[in-house]
């Protein structure tokens, strides 16, 4: 199947897709509701396919890539679900302590994209971990339809505190230079804006389209934030006033940007709402954060 763009799917289509990827209508409701988009061969378990992952394509950094080494680990979180289980990844020649991020995936769980954005992390010089938020239910099930229907079943308390765990566990790793940034995407998106406002430490966050965190902890934030959102992603410029009107009144350090006419999910290169210039632009704007705010 070639690979398509956002711009060859009727936008219903794609507000559908949002909708069906955050739960808010079951497969069948999407797959009814594209039917009368469907034309010739083309069903609408065809637009599903078209629009749903091929990481395989997508993949940048190989996992055997001699310049990183990469594994998994367990770590207690007493406070989560006990043991938090991730994807660690560091450059292979290593010369002094690194600057740490923590990446958190989207509502599917840590799927081979964001160990993928794990990898490129290492390979700019950073240790990165990406806890898979599924593991006490059995981790990524290898599904992303599956992953999303496992994801509704935990408890967010739980989830939340795994990722404070995780957090802390980078701050104290003996080979981390003590610094700690995180980026996230969609619900990682919205996680990172939590931890930023809970905890005192973390010195950078980038927020890829995620929801505010709690208006009343919003003047806690320290770390410097950068804030990304897609023009077109209606459900999260809806929030954006607002969580950067609060951050100004905090008097918080943070940049927002909002990337006219892309998708909600831009920066996913294994999708058709991918837009190559803004995720290039998007990335190098977060890197150059995390370059300022964590090397030593």
């Amino acid at each position: 199947m070639t690979r398509k763009t956002a711009s060859d799917f009727d936008p219903e289509v794609l507000k559908l897709f949002d909708q069906y990827v955050h739960g808010d209508i079951s497969r069948r409701s999407f797959l009814q509701s594209t039917g009368k988009f469907a034309v010739g061969a083309l069903t609408a378990e065809g637009i599903l396919e078209a629009l749903s992952p091929r990481f395989a394509e997508a993949q940048q950094i190989k996992p055997d890539d001699q310049r990183i080494t990469t594994r998994y680990v367990e770590y207690p979180s007493p406070e989560g679900y006990g043991t938090l289980r991730g994807y660690l990844a560091q450059p292979a020649h290593v010369s002094g302590k690194l600057p740490t991020i923590l990446v958190v995936h989207e509502n599917r769980g840590l799927n081979p994209h964001i160990e993928d954005i794990t990898r490129r992390l290492a390979l700019e010089n950073y240790i990165a971990f990406a806890p898979d938020g599924l593991f006490t239910l059995g981790g990524y099930p290898g599904d992303e339809d599956k992953a999303r229907d496992l994801f509704g079943k935990l408890d967010q308390n739980k989830s939340k505190a795994d990722f404070i765990a995780a957090a802390d566990i980078l701050k104290n790793l003996p080979q981390g230079n003590g610094k700690v940034g995180v980026v996230g995407f969609c619900y990682g998106g919205s996680i990172a804006n939590y931890l930023a406002s809970r905890l005192s430490y973390l010195n950078a966050a980038v927020a890829f389209y995620g929801a505010p965190p709690a208006t009343a902890d919003i003047p806690n934030i320290k770390a410097r934030l950068l804030i990304h959102h897609a023009g077109k992603d209606e459900r999260l410029m809806a929030t954006w006033p607002g969580y950067e009107a609060a951050l100004k009144a905090a008097e918080i350090h943070y940049a927002g940007y909002v990337y006219a006419g892309v998708e909600h999910g831009f920066n996913n290169d294994t999708t058709p709402r991918f837009d190559d210039a803004a995720a290039k632009l998007a990335w190098q704007r977060t890197l150059t954060l995390f370059n300022d705010a964590l090397r030593a």
